[in-house]
């Protein structure tokens, strides 16, 4: 007899089903994690990042493919830049952390750089762990982690994410450093690309405190978690590195609340029809049933994050749903969740006229409609 299924190993094979016969898991990144919190609603999203879905692939065996992701010349670009950063046992990469976060500590003259080196995700995590401990245990010196491996519970099961570094200070405490290949012009970035870094840093942050708190659980102290990130770019128009100090203390706060909002993946798979599968080699008919067959909540910021973007919006705009129209809309609007409750509510039709959106929404088109006869009725120039 086999042994029984725990509930770890029930849901993994569960997940692998969802994805497909012989189809490999796509790993969770703090990108893709990043925009998944800011959407905490969206149960589709969460099922296929969680069950490892490739979406681009999926969007284009739904006829809908996405229309963004980074180009392989920059793709290319930002490795080149990283590389300089970190030349040289991360000489830079030290200096720019003690310039610009912890000018009390000693010059880093030099800094111990572990291997991280493990077979898979799970064994990169235990030993990165490993290696911040090795740092906790023996403070006084300068530690940079290149690309370590951290877990992050996200709605029951762990999410492995590869920030570009985590440099352990001489005090013990730990700092992000994210680097980015957009520039810094005379000491300030894209605002836009700068508050995307900040939420992704801060999913790093999220999943660091996590490993703490690991540490925490055994004879150490718990490690501090700095929450102010370092943000590496190319200054000016060349490529020489230039860092900010970034405070993510509210990124940190949102992500980590909206995370706790996501349902749990378990419970979302638990209420799929038997035999749902989100495999691209199924036929279109199929796979958009087995889309469907899972709620979304689509925004107009779904376009810049979610490569599923144009087939949920495409959907949204055939139901009338105003969601299509932005969240802040939908929240104006209150119970009216079509535009045809909107425009019936407008017009008198329908609605409760106690509701505060149905009376703003009639004395908009009572206005509208006096304007509209005040422009007939004048005499034309």
């Amino acid at each position: 007899m086999p042994p029984p299924r725990t509930r770890g190993t029930g849901l993994r094979h569960r997940l692998a089903e969802l994805r497909g016969p012989d189809v490999p898991a796509k790993a969770l990144d703090a990108r893709a994690l990043a925009a998944l919190a800011a959407n905490p609603g969206c149960r589709r999203r969460a099922l296929l990042d969680g069950a490892g879905v490739n979406k681009a692939a999926l969007a284009g065996a739904l006829g809908a493919p996405s229309a963004f992701g980074q180009s392989q010349f920059a793709f290319t670009r930002g490795n080149a830049f990283e590389a300089k950063v970190k030349a040289d046992g991360g000489a830079e990469l030290l200096r720019l952390v003690h310039e610009r976060l912890d000018r009390r500590a000693e010059p880093p003259t030099r800094a111990r750089v572990p291997e991280l080196t493990a077979t898979g995700p799970e064994g990169r995590t235990a030993r990165t762990e490993l290696e911040l401990r090795e740092a906790v245990e023996a403070p006084g010196e300068w530690t940079l982690l290149d690309h370590p491996m951290l877990a992050l519970d996200v709605a029951g099961t762990p999410a492995y994410l590869e920030p570009d570094a985590v440099v352990v200070h001489p005090d013990g405490s730990w700092t992000v450093v994210e680097i980015k290949s957009f520039p810094m012009l005379d000491g300030s970035a894209d605002p836009a690309k700068v508050g995307a870094a900040a939420r992704q840093a801060a999913v790093y942050v999220l999943a660091l405190e996590e490993a703490a708190g690991r540490l925490a659980a055994g004879a150490l102290p718990a490690p501090r978690v700095r929450h102010r990130v370092l943000l590496v770019c190319p200054k000016d128009f060349s490529n020489l590195p230039t860092a900010a100090a970034v405070d993510i203390r509210k990124q940190r706060a949102v992500t980590a609340r909206q995370l706790a909002r996501l349902t749990r993946i378990e419970d979302i798979a638990a209420a799929l029809p038997e035999g749902t599968c989100f495999s691209p080699e199924l036929p279109a008919p199929e796979l958009t049933a087995a889309v469907e067959s899972v709620p979304a909540s689509y925004a107009p910021e779904c376009l810049s994050a979610c490569e599923l973007a144009f087939h949920c919006r495409a959907r949204s705009r055939a139901s009338g749903a105003v969601t299509s129209l932005g969240r802040s809309v939908r929240a104006e609007l209150g119970a009216l969740i079509t535009v045809e409750d909107v425009l019936s509510a407008a017009r008198g039709t329908s609605g409760d006229p106690d509701d505060p959106a149905v009376a703003a929404l009639r004395r908009a088109a009572r206005l509208r409609a006096e304007a509209l006869a005040a422009k007939e009725a004048a005499p034309c120039p």
